[in-house]
């Protein structure tokens, strides 16, 4: 699995970004970001129980990330369409602000080292990498249990500090000084 100091990987993927048919699809690469922070977080496989919770409280903080310069990615190894067809049939997904990315390769998901042995399918994987494209923090939970998008938006804030920040520290607390 690739981790912090190494690079993000090139990536060319297809996009699902709304429910409207005629303006749902895009390509996303590596460089659709250039210059801002990027958050990767990967689900195992949508219609699924604890991948909706997830993606929605990520679509709920996306603004948040916005203001901090940061752009957002889900990304599972589901088909664009199939993307599209459960934005367009689960109500809390309808007005996801967040760019659904279809790894249906497998190509950024093997390059990252997120791929389950047995399942086959994307770990729930999180990557942050700063404006360079390198990688700045992992997380990675079992396929049973849901991430904290708000733990990501906090070490985000940490990470944007470049200071030296204690446990529990939250955005415009005290950071460490060395004396």
């Amino acid at each position: 699995m690739l981790t912090i100091g190494d690079k993000l990987p090139s990536f060319d993927l297809k996009t699902v970004v709304s429910t409207d048919i005629k303006t749902a699809f895009t390509q996303t690469t590596e460089k659709s970001a250039k210059g801002k922070w990027t958050v990767l977080f990967f689900w195992p496989k949508d219609f699924t129980f604890v991948c909706p919770t997830e993606i929605v409280a990520f679509g709920k903080l996306s603004k948040e990330f916005k203001d901090r310069d940061a752009v957002l990615y889900g990304i599972s190894t589901d088909t664009e369409f199939v993307h599209l067809a459960w934005r367009q049939n689960h109500a809390d997904l309808k007005d996801l602000p967040i760019p659904m990315l279809a790894d249906t390769k497998r190509e950024l998901s093997n390059a990252l080292g997120v791929l389950h042995k047995d399942e086959g399918v994307p770990l729930r994987a999180t990557f942050i990498a700063d404006p360079e494209g390198i990688i700045r923090f992992v997380s990675v939970n079992d396929l049973s249990v849901g991430r904290n998008p708000q733990e990501v938006l906090r070490v985000l804030d940490a990470l944007q500090t470049d200071e030296l920040c204690p446990c529990n520290w939250q955005k415009g607390e005290e950071v460490l000084k060395v004396a």
